[in-house]
């Protein structure tokens, strides 16, 4: 055996051995973790279950949790300030029997026999996060979601700040609405990938500053982890700028992916104006391109999204046909939405569909 084939052969031995210790420390991490966030859950059950007695015995001061934290840090050490302990509290509450919906979340999760939750699938940072969320539907939704796409911290703040929940409620109806809170974002059709607005604060463009499409275009391939996080589930770089030459004359897609779990392309249009009809015939006239000339058989539809910075309801909806399954039309915004004016987009949203 060569000097080289042994070298090669001993990396290979000692990557064999790494995998394996790297899969067992992280396996160690995640036991630590889940078992820690559970021990918060029965203290803050504990602490809740003790007020309550206190409270019938008139025996329970401000001062009582104090000293209690005071003793536990003393042993255990200072993450146990009253501080931390009511953060425990807060999170029983959050999460006690009756707190939490039928439907994914709760086969998610094992039950005890007492019907309090036995195991939870994330950290405690990311419940921290969580339980500060009142509306249950959207807290179910956003642990779901991090649960099944691996979330890390970061990633949660990051979909919570943005509206994902509001951005998703806005083209749903009563049913779909109830699904997100059960199930999570289940992608079964073209409406379940879209958001409307998109939200592109990542390429670092100020809502007021001028810039061109190719500037926005460059911004989100330079950033392209993040556009892909923004799009969704499902979705693959093909490529940009990507040309097609049809009677003689040569087109360009700005943007083309594909969604492994629609299995079809999606073809992405920058419009850093208000969307015209123009835009939209267009955008029609790409998707038949590739329905006709690259989509294999087994394929479905392509769909394509005209990304824009301003549009008429009623102009997409008079332009695109009545069964349009296709063609859609969503405004971005590069920097992080207010959930306030979300939200009251979502309950005048009825009013607003009756008007188109």
């Amino acid at each position: 055996m060569s000097e080289e084939q042994e070298s090669l052969q001993n990396q290979e031995f000692f990557l064999k051995m790494r995998d394996i210790l790297q899969e067992a420390r992280t396996s160690v991490v995640r036991s630590i973790n889940h078992k820690m966030v559970n021990t918060y859950f029965q203290l803050g059950r504990i602490i809740t279950e003790e007020e309550k007695k206190g409270k019938e015995r008139d025996d329970y001061g401000d001062t009582t949790l104090k000293n209690v934290s005071e003793k536990l840090m003393r042993e255990f050490g200072k993450g146990f300030s009253e501080t931390n302990l009511k953060q425990m509290r807060q999170f029983y509450l959050a999460y006690r029997k009756g707190q939490r919906l039928s439907g994914e979340s709760e086969k998610m999760l094992m039950r005890q026999s007492d019907g309090l939750p036995s195991d939870f699938a994330l950290g405690w940072s990311h419940y921290l996060i969580l339980m500060r969320i009142k509306n249950r539907e959207e807290r179910n939704f956003y642990e779901i979601e991090a649960i099944k796409n691996s979330w890390s911290l970061k990633e949660l703040k990051r979909q919570y700040n943005s509206a994902l929940y509001e951005r998703l409620v806005l083209s749903r109806d009563k049913k779909g609405v109830k699904e997100l809170a059960e199930k999570g974002q289940i992608i079964e059709k073209p409406e379940d990938v879209l958001k409307d607005p998109y939200v592109l604060e990542f390429v670092g463009l100020p809502e007021e500053e001028k810039y061109s499409e190719s500037d926005l275009e460059q911004s989100l391939i330079d950033k392209l982890e993040h556009f892909l996080l923004e799009l969704g589930k499902g979705f693959t770089f093909v490529g940009r700028q990507v040309r097609f030459t049809f009677d003689e004359e040569h087109y360009r897609v700005d943007l083309v992916f594909y969604n492994r779990i629609l299995q079809c392309f999606v073809i992405i249009d920058l419009k850093i104006g208000k969307l015209t009809h123009q835009d939209l015939g267009q955008m029609q006239m790409y998707v038949n391109y590739y329905d006709r000339f690259v989509k294999l058989d087994f394929e479905n539809k392509t769909i394509g999204i005209v990304l824009c910075k301003d549009k008429s309801n009623a102009l997409v909806k008079i332009t695109l046909p009545e069964d349009n399954k296709q063609i859609f039309a969503s405004k971005y915004q590069t920097v992080l939405p207010s959930k306030k004016e979300l939200k009251a987009i979502i309950e005048s949203k009825g009013e607003i569909d009756d008007t188109l």
